[in-house]
């Protein structure tokens, strides 16, 4: 799997008379299948489609079906101007997700990140065809699917994107710690890189790292970097990115178009509206703590017993996403995952409190709702992402991959959240009296207050970068603008 496919090493050619009819641009998503990866090129495909280029959407039959049934935040319409193309993927050993608090990372994906490798061929085979179609064939790809979609350099009128998935602040400090000294070919203030942040270990496994590390020596062919950012969050490590790319020599663009996400809200009525949001509409404004720790994450019976009784002690009203991480296939292994309980009687004490949901819940239409007045999370790029552009702040508790280095960056830099255990003490359980207590700072102290005034001033700062002649909404335009060249 790791031998690169044979490929027909003969150049597409394309006689310029036959180019002269297409003036159309068209766009072409690989994204990681993984939940949060998957729903950030979702929300990119969206606002793409809004400048009239067509966008087709490449990952396998699953998680295609997976990223459309879980889109919240959009008129579920707008999903008929994506084009999902479906590939089949081979078949592979596909292990249930790992409940173990000493190494949270999902392992388990492993074998489906490998099984994607031989998309290679399928892929470059579809954008042969449409490089036919159109003047020129636009791919914008996970930076961890690089792989798969390298053969456009193969491909005259083709060019490629490549797509950062975390934050600016964590994939550039990340970079230049480990770059050897040598190469730094630049000086970085101090306060750019400060001094107390969370170690990589404990992050990613080593059998996964390796993995990823092959997998990101195929980059090197893509005309630019996109980032689900704006600058007035992180634009600063936008822009040191941008400068480590010119100290390499490398001739690349790099645009910050985030939120992805929109930051006006279009939620579901009447039957169809979330058990969940009408229980919100009965609450008073910022009173509920939403709770909720991703796609990737299990959390231990120990765990879950220490966090019920924290929430049932701390007197906040709370909405609590209960559920074990996604199975690679979220339709055909859902049998393997088994459900967490809680303790016979707790739903009964918390009902006039809390409520517990155990599937699927719309989170950026949580956040959005004007009950919500802070969030518990694990600090995915996504929730990070929404939760700001919400005007929510953050309970941080941080459980693998870039998650340690984005809550330090809400909580120390944007101090807009509070870190719930530092990363050093990640394989502790964290008791409910630490929980209680965290809630209460969040919720009700003065220092919760202070973190909420902050978000709400970035909240709009963020809505007005995306707003007409705002700084996301000019990137964007100027990103539409060169591939449309």
């Amino acid at each position: 799997q790791n031998q690169p496919p044979k490929l027909d090493q003969l150049k597409i050619t394309l006689q310029n008379e036959n180019l002269e009819h297409l003036t159309k641009v068209v766009v072409v998503m690989v994204p990681l299948p993984a939940q949060g990866h998957l729903n950030q090129l979702l929300h990119l495909s969206h606002v793409i489609t809004t400048y009239g280029i067509p966008v087709h959407y490449a990952g396998s039959a699953s998680h295609n079906r997976q990223v459309k049934l879980r889109l919240n935040g959009w008129d579920s319409q707008s999903l008929t101007n994506i084009h999902f193309n479906d590939f089949e993927l081979p078949s592979y050993n596909s292990p249930p997700p790992n409940i173990d608090h000493s190494n949270p990372f999902p392992q388990h994906s492993q074998p489906l990140l490998e099984a994607t490798m031989h998309l290679r061929q399928p892929v470059f085979h579809f954008m042969k065809q449409l490089s036919i179609k159109y003047s020129r064939v636009v791919v914008i790809h996970d930076n961890s699917m690089a792989y798969v979609v390298q053969d456009v350099k193969l491909i005259p009128n083709g060019e490629a994107y490549n797509f950062i998935p975390i934050c600016a602040f964590t994939y550039f400090t990340s970079v230049w710690e480990s770059m050897p000294q040598e190469e730094k070919l630049f000086k970085v203030d101090r306060n750019d890189i400060p001094e107390c942040m969370p170690s990589k270990e404990g992050c990613v496994s080593e059998e996964m790292l390796e993995f990823l590390v092959n997998l990101l020596k195929c980059l090197g062919f893509e005309s630019g970097w996109l980032y689900n950012t704006s600058r007035v969050i992180d634009g600063r490590y936008v822009e040191l990115l941008e400068k480590l790319s010119s100290a390499k020599g490398k001739n690349i663009k790099h645009y910050a178009l985030g939120p992805f996400n929109p930051v006006v809200v279009k939620s579901e009525s009447g039957k169809n509206r979330n058990q969940c949001l009408k229980w919100l509409d009965e609450q008073v404004k910022g009173s509920v703590i939403y709770v909720s720790f991703g796609s990737t994450t299990s959390l231990t019976d120990d765990q879950i017993e220490e966090l019920a009784n924290g929430l049932e002690r701390c007197g906040e009203k709370f909405i609590w996403v209960l559920r074990r991480a996604d199975p690679n296939d979220v339709f055909a292994e859902a049998d393997k995952v088994k459900r967490p309980q809680l303790r016979s009687g707790y739903e009964e004490r918390i009902k006039d409190r809390g409520i517990v949901v155990k599937d699927w819940a719309p989170q950026l239409e949580i956040l959005a709702h004007p009950s919500v007045g802070g969030l518990m999370s694990h600090c995915g790029w996504n929730s990070c992402m929404e939760s700001m552009s919400m005007g929510v702040p953050i309970l941080a508790w941080p459980m693998h991959s870039d998650q340690p280095m984005n809550s330090f960056f809400v909580s120390n830099m944007l101090r807009i959240g509070v870190l719930m255990r530092d990363w050093e003490h990640r394989d502790e359980i964290v008791k409910s009296s630490e929980i209680e207590n965290a809630v209460k700072t969040l919720m009700v102290s003065e220092k919760g207050m202070e973190m909420k005034k902050r978000v709400e001033e970035l909240d709009k700062a963020v809505r007005g970068s995306v707003a007409e002649r705002g700084i996301s909404y000019l990137e964007r335009d100027a990103f539409i603008a060169h591939i449309s060249r």
